[in-house]
């Protein structure tokens, strides 16, 4: 969709919008609370700058959500990981008949789970890095020496590259999944991917401009990301024509066989060989001022308000077609 066609429906959107009562719900109990509350903050703040009526919570039990559906007719969700990212919030929500952002209850806890996520794609013929599935049950019948190094090691569950590391030999590799499993029952050893990292922010069935992240880190792990500071932003990327337009083609259709809606973020690898390789969808994608949605909102022309109401915008859309 073209900028100008965006703004346009982001128009008729705010008028819509003028008669609902906007609950912004953002902290939560996850690891990646202080994010969130980060990200809430920033979404108040634009949405009662758009002229809204708009409340902001801290929410952290059923009863919080309760009362929000009570005196709320659609919630922004600005909760990273667990309970919140996942499937549950989402789940009581949709019980409650109250329209949110984002994906729908299956699409998220399907996106949290890097694993599943994975085997998905994979049926699909789509190209993910291979991946070796650990768990804590079988944790003795693990076959150390079969797994390709270097690799990467994630919690199966976490975001914000929590629970996430590089090893490059079997003692960092044995660590890091014991390091691993402590923040999560599941682990993914997945093929390291030396290359090019990207990131294609959805909106819709809108692809935003591309963006390439350039990092002194290994990855772009969680000092990268809200610490250092020294992360570069390129964007738009610096992408042939024609792998453009593939690679939009390959984030949406990663996004759509998930079943993900409304927002989302696409994370993809490209190799030595031009190969690209799915890595990951985030279906609650940070919307603080460092985060990659606004910075690729913003190349595309459309300013952080006028992001944020597309966002309460497709869920609009997504309650009136329910």
């Amino acid at each position: 969709m073209a900028v100008d066609i965006m703004q346009s429906q982001i128009e008729a959107w705010r008028e819509l919008l003028a008669g609902e009562s906007i609950a912004v719900i953002y902290g939560g109990v996850s690891a990646e609370r202080e994010i969130s509350l980060r990200s809430g903050q920033a979404v108040l703040n634009a949405l009662k700058h758009e002229g809204l009526s708009v409340a902001g919570y801290d929410v952290q039990t059923l009863d919080d959500l309760v009362h929000i559906a009570q005196n709320h007719t659609l919630v922004f969700m600005a909760l990273h990981g667990r309970w919140g990212e996942d499937g549950q919030v989402q789940a009581v929500l949709q019980s409650l008949g109250v329209p949110f952002t984002g994906s729908g209850m299956a699409a998220s806890a399907l996106a949290m789970d890097k694993i599943r996520t994975k085997y998905v794609w994979q049926g699909a013929g789509l190209p993910t890095p291979h991946f070796q599935h650990i768990s804590a049950k079988n944790l003795d019948d693990v076959d150390w020496l079969s797994i390709p190094l270097p690799a990467m090691v994630k919690a199966s569950h976490e975001g914000s590259s929590i629970g996430l590391f590089k090893v490059n030999n079997l003692d960092e590799l044995q660590s890091g999944v014991y390091k691993a499993l402590t923040h999560d029952h599941e682990v993914l050893v997945e093929q390291w991917i030396a290359g090019r990292e990207f990131t294609f922010a959805i909106l819709g069935d809108t692809v935003l401009p591309a963006i390439e992240l350039r990092t002194q880190h290994d990855f772009y792990d969680y000092d990268a990301k809200y610490v250092s500071g020294d992360t570069q932003y390129l964007c738009p990327a610096d992408l042939k024509a024609s792998q453009l337009v593939a690679f939009n083609a390959l984030a949406l259709r990663a996004f759509n066989i998930l079943g993900a809606s409304g927002i989302g973020r696409i994370d993809l690898m490209l190799d030595e060989t031009q190969q690209p390789w799915l890595i990951e969808l985030n279906t609650l994608p940070g919307m603080t001022d460092m985060s990659l949605v606004p910075k690729a909102a913003e190349v595309f022309g459309l300013s952080y308000g006028e992001l944020c109401v597309a966002i309460l915008g497709q869920a609009l859309d997504a309650a009136d077609l329910a």
